[in-house]
């Protein structure tokens, strides 16, 4: 909390009419002759230090209410009432002419007016035996800027309480800067009402230092006037105001953003891990896909996926696998928590592992819905925000061109981000070097990057050196990764142990994992609790296990509520599984919320069970696509005889779901797809998904497909495809097989298929097959 503004005064000039000589004690009647204060040097607010230069008191962030302002802290605008501009001195125009030796000749003469500007002068140079006689003279005068500075220069040698009956004495003569001083004094002192009342005088005389100062002890009571004092001063130019403002408008716009107005505070999220399967899929859940492992707190990071927990852990680097769709296990989830340029107060604007958010800080993965009540009512105080972070950090304000940066990064105003960013890291701010590095890794620029990592890694960044680790990680440098990772957790950033962890689980280091990992977890990294507890249960003891799961997952953790659905499931008790399902679901877990709504359809709550499907399946869940669209089939009325002639009609919309089931690589949508395309009268359509089926398996895919070859007399190739069917289990591909044979007269052959669909079923298949054998055994036996 800066108690200077951007042109602050060193000195005051005026009269008061009725004149004291000697004591400071007692109040003084207020100016009748409109004097007013002077603007002397423009000096910027971070340099200047507080009262008593020389004391080790300066004014910075953290003596909001302590001492008394500097001399450069007056700022000559604060004094009210008809301006006498021939009593104006320019303490500028003095230096610049060197008309110092004018003065001392003016005030031996008994020049009121000179012995002040003379004693302001020698004051601004440092010289606090020179100025104390000129500026008592000028106060014995009646001269109400000689009596605040007078009372800066007594501060300034220690004397707080003399100091203070000469602020008093000009501030009741109307001094706007002296009553500031005034306040802080008495704010130091404890006495907050006696520093309210003065710091009030000050503020409403339109002093800009007064108001900052008056906002600064109202907010510290939670006194809601405080906004309208930060304003106040934010408008007439105060830098640290208009941060503070603007700080201010952001939090409130997040609060607005939220459910409730409820802040989140809760810990980082981190990487995702799972746990291997628990056995076959039963009747009930779906089965699990396995994990994708990631970790990236800066980029690119180890990367793990476990598969089972009587198998040993397997980690891998790059790219993690293919999810299935079928199998089971719990996982941890979520991002591994990078955070980039963290805002002044904890906050972090940057969020994501490069990913973008769709609006600001954390409206950072909303989970692809659209902009709700809430998200429009924050955007113009946001805006707002950003206007006043504008306005503080064209003043010079670091912290304010790092929120600005970060206001500007996520609505996608990328270039102008940097540009603030870079203005931010310039003057020294880490946070913004190392936001600036993540925007140039994201734009491909990863060797400046590295650059101004290294800078913020070096001032004890440990965002930055996080980031350094996981360059260094992807490039195959696991020992200068680890030396990055341990200087973060050395600056106190806990992912720094949490990526540890990784590292050493992705060189199979299983036992140093677990050590980071509970690290980690102890100091309360949720990520890191849920992948301490895959390890454990890898390990055997799930008793171990479960708790961890349970922290992370109260912690916010879905993929530690998705992981102990799981776990019940594996003890047959779906109830409980259904409830963590349902909580890790809420937290947009697309496999849970598969989970639910394969719960719900079982249920027969064909409601509840869309509204989840349709959440998996616009999370990108294949196998809750292909669900969605039988459910939206099944309501279907039956299609009618087709016309010839007749105009196809538009794609319905489970068949779009079909379509996006089967493209990414679901066989059964891309036998129905096909099903679909063939019903048109679509063939090459048709036969291309029928073959993407039977190519990844399917067999209902590859007895389609032999149909379709067989129509268009390829039946050799049909022959092929009928053939692969039968011998994964499908007996009707063994009865076309058998009656191929037939045929073509080879009996025995035709035979052996007719036992394999008798065999295979169903029982139509079988009765026919059964009839066909008989009858070649007649031909055989003739």
């Amino acid at each position: 909390m800066e108690y200077m503004g951007d042109r602050a005064t060193l000195l005051e000039t005026g009269r008061f009419v009725q004149r004291h000589a000697g004591s400071a004690a007692g109040p003084v009647p207020p100016a009748q002759d409109g004097t007013v204060t002077t603007a002397a040097a423009a000096v910027r607010q971070d340099s200047v230090t507080g009262p008593g230069r020389g004391t080790g008191i300066t004014r910075t962030a953290r003596d909001a209410g302590g001492g008394a302002p500097a001399a450069a802290d007056i700022r000559s605008t604060a004094d009210t009432g008809a301006r006498d501009r021939s009593e104006i001195v320019g303490v500028d125009a003095v230096e610049a002419a060197g008309s110092e030796e004018r003065y001392r000749r003016s005030a031996a003469s008994g020049d009121i007016a000179a012995m002040s500007a003379l004693g302001a002068l020698l004051l601004r140079r440092g010289d606090l035996d020179g100025a104390e006689p000129p500026l008592r003279g000028a106060t014995a005068g009646g001269d109400r800027a000689a009596a605040n500075n007078l009372g800066v220069l007594l501060h300034q040698r220690g004397y707080a309480e003399e100091a203070a009956g000469w602020w008093r004495v000009a501030a009741v003569a109307g001094s706007a800067a002296a009553a500031h001083a005034l306040g802080r004094h008495f704010r130091e002192r404890g006495d907050e009402p006696g520093a309210e009342y003065w710091l009030r005088q000050s503020a409403e005389q339109g002093h800009a230092l007064g108001a900052y100062a008056l906002a600064d002890l109202l907010e510290h009571r939670s006194d809601v006037g405080a906004e309208r004092w930060l304003r106040a001063a934010a408008e007439q130019g105060h830098r640290e105001a208009a941060y503070r403002l603007a700080r201010m408008l952001e939090l409130r716009a997040a609060d607005e953003e939220r459910p409730g107005g409820h802040r989140d505070t809760g810990p980082h999220s981190g990487t995702r891990h799972r746990i291997g399967d628990f056995g076959a899929g039963r009747d009930g859940f779906a089965p699990a896909p396995p994990v994708r492992g990631r970790a990236d707190t800066a980029g690119t990071a180890p990367r793990t996926c476990t598969r089972a927990p009587a198998a040993p852990h397997t980690p891998a680097t790059g790219t993690a696998p293919h999810v299935p769709p079928t199998g089971k296990g719990p996982r941890s989830g979520g991002e591994a928590p990078r955070t980039g340029a963290a805002g002044a107060d904890g906050g972090t604007p940057r969020t994501g592992a490069g990913a973008r958010p769709a609006g600001p800080g954390g409206a950072a993965h909303t989970g692809g819905g659209t902009a709700d009540s809430a998200t429009n009512l924050r955007l113009p105080t946001l805006d707002e925000a950003a206007q006043w972070y504008r306005q503080a950090a064209a003043r010079g304000h670091r912290r304010a061109a790092l929120h600005l940066g970060a206001i500007l990064e996520k609505r996608g105003d990328l270039k102008e981000a940097g540009r603030w960013y870079l203005s931010s890291a310039k003057d020294g701010e880490t946070r913004a070097a190392c936001a600036l590095a993540f925007l140039l890794r994201d734009a491909g620029d990863e060797e400046s990057a590295a650059v101004w990592w290294l800078r913020a890694a070096q001032e004890g960044d440990g965002n930055a050196a996080n980031a350094l680790g996981a360059l260094h990680a992807a490039r195959g440098e696991p020992q200068t990764a680890e030396r990055w990772y341990r200087a973060a957790m050395t600056a106190g950033d806990v992912n720094g142990a949490y990526n540890l962890g990784l590292l050493c689980a992705a060189q199979d280091r299983t036992q140093q994992a677990e050590q980071w990992y509970r690290h980690a977890a102890y100091a309360g990294h949720r990520e890191a609790a849920n992948a301490l507890a895959v390890l454990l249960l890898q390990a055997g003891d799930a008793t171990g296990a479960e708790p961890w799961f349970s922290k992370a997952a109260e912690a916010g953790s879905v993929d530690a509520a998705f992981n102990l659905g799981i776990l019940h499931v594996g003890r047959d008790d779906d109830r409980a599984a259904l409830m963590w399902y349902e909580r890790a679901a809420a937290g947009g877990h697309t496999e849970a919320a598969l989970q639910v709504g394969i719960a719900r359809l079982r249920d027969g709550d064909e409601q509840a069970a869309e509204r989840h499907l349709r959440c998996a399946a616009g999370g990108g869940s294949a196998e809750a696509a292909f669900r969605l669209a039988t459910l939206l089939d099944s309501r279907q009325p039956p299609p009618g005889p087709q016309v010839l002639g007749e105009p196809m009609g538009e794609k319905t919309e489970c068949e779009e779901w079909y379509e996006r089931a089967a493209e990414q690589g679901h066989r059964r949508a891309q036998v129905r797809v096909g099903m679909l395309a063939a019903a048109r009268g679509d063939m090459t359509g048709a036969a291309r998904w029928y073959r993407e089926a039977a190519e990844a398996g399917s067999r209902n895919g590859a007895f389609n497909l032999g149909l379709l070859l067989a129509r268009e007399g390829s039946e050799r190739e049909a022959a092929l495809w009928w053939s692969r069917a039968a011998r994964a289990g499908h007996g009707r591909a063994a009865l076309r097989l058998a009656l191929l044979a037939a045929r073509r007269g080879e009996l025995t052959e035709a035979q052996r298929w007719c036992a394999r669909a008798v065999e295979l079923g169903p029982a139509e298949v079988a009765e026919r097959a059964a009839r066909l054998r008989e009858a070649l055994h007649q031909e055989l036996t003739a």
